[in-house]
C-alpha cells in the first residue's frame, strides 16, 4: 500500500547515505515536509540523542507500519 509521507512518521532509509555514516534500513522520524517529496528526517540513538538529521526525498525512504493496513 503506497501513501504520501507524513511529518511524524517513521520511515527506514532504502539506501546507504556515507557522508552522513547513515546505512541503508536505519530508521528515523520524519520532522518537517521541505518541499514535493522532500523531508526533514531525524535520527536519534537509544538515549534519544539526535544523532543524524538530513534532508532526504521519498525514494529513498520506506515508511514503516506498525499495525495492519
Amino acid at each position: 500500500m503506497n501513501r504520501e509521507i507524513r511529518v511524524l512518521d517513521v520511515v527506514a532509509l532504502t539506501e546507504d547515505i556515507p557522508d552522513r555514516g547513515l546505512l541503508r534500513g536505519q530508521v528515523g522520524t520524519v520532522v518537517e515536509s521541505l518541499g514535493p517529496d522532500v523531508f526533514e528526517v531525524e535520527f536519534v540513538d537509544n538515549e534519544g540523542r539526535t544523532y543524524a538529521t538530513v534532508p532526504l526525498n521519498t525514494r529513498q525512504l520506506l515508511v514503516l507500519h506498525y499495525q495492519p493496513a
